[in-house]
């Protein structure tokens, strides 16, 4: 009983000393800007389509210096594909195994013409700390029956909503969402607030929240932790880049 008592007492002496992040085993998500975001586990660190800083992402700091496991990029376009440092990166379409980490790359259409214009962006989907995660960052296109089945119902969609050439409209976005059935849904590609971005052809999010009224809204700044067991049930998460 008293070796037990012992093992109690350095265990919580332990703990006091640990982060809280990796006691409570928090998903952390940063958003670096443009679509592209960290993902912190406590095994894991992955980053989501680095960029250069040129065309719509010209005004933020290029993610450059930031040492991940590995990459996962929708293409490998300079605004969602840049890998000066040569880290590890999976853009090309396929089943693959990092660790623990399965990875699921599927085709979709990067724009409205079935690829003729912009090719082909990889739409990725694995499980981290035990959250199912689908990013769509870099489609704008159908995807088909076999694909929704293996997207379907993650705990976190990422989902371009802002329009243009290259990305998915509030509307189009609100229906991949109807089909997938996300817990969560942190939108990307859009201009913040009434300001409308002409340059990038981006919109706000405005005609994607029209269309989401069974969703709640939460506006939060660059980072968000999230709690496995306590994940939120139909949210949008809107993050301030």
């Amino acid at each position: 009983m008293i070796s037990k008592i012992k093992k109690f007492f350095f265990f919580i002496l332990f703990s006091s000393f640990l982060p809280t992040s990796l006691l409570a085993r928090n998903l952390e998500i940063k958003s670096l800007g443009h679509s592209s975001f960290l993902i912190n586990s406590a095994e894991n660190s992955i980053l989501i389509n680095p960029f250069k800083a040129i065309g719509c992402a010209k005004n933020f700091k290029e993610p450059n210096e930031v040492k991940v496991d590995f990459i996962l990029a929708s293409s490998r376009l300079p605004d969602e594909g840049y890998n000066p440092n040569d880290q590890l990166m999976f853009v090309e379409p396929g089943i693959y195994q990092f660790e623990d980490i399965l990875l699921n790359g599927i085709s979709v259409p990067h724009d409205r013409v079935e690829g003729r214009r912009f090719g082909m962006a990889t739409v990725w989907s694995w499980k981290q700390n035990d959250l199912k995660i689908v990013h769509m960052g870099g489609a704008a296109g159908d995807i088909d029956i076999n694909s929704q089945i293996v997207l379907s119902r993650p705990d976190i969609l990422f989902i371009s909503i802002g329009g243009g050439i290259k990305s998915y409209d509030g509307e189009e976005a609100s229906r991949i969402v109807k089909i997938l059935k996300p817990n969560l849904v942190i939108p990307v590609h859009f201009a913040l607030g009434e300001q409308i971005n002409k340059e990038c052809d981006f919109s706000n999010a405005d005609l994607f929240i029209e269309n989401m009224k069974d969703f709640k809204v939460n506006y939060v700044g660059k980072d968000l932790q999230i709690k496995p067991k306590r994940i939120d049930q139909k949210t949008i998460y809107i993050f301030s880049n």
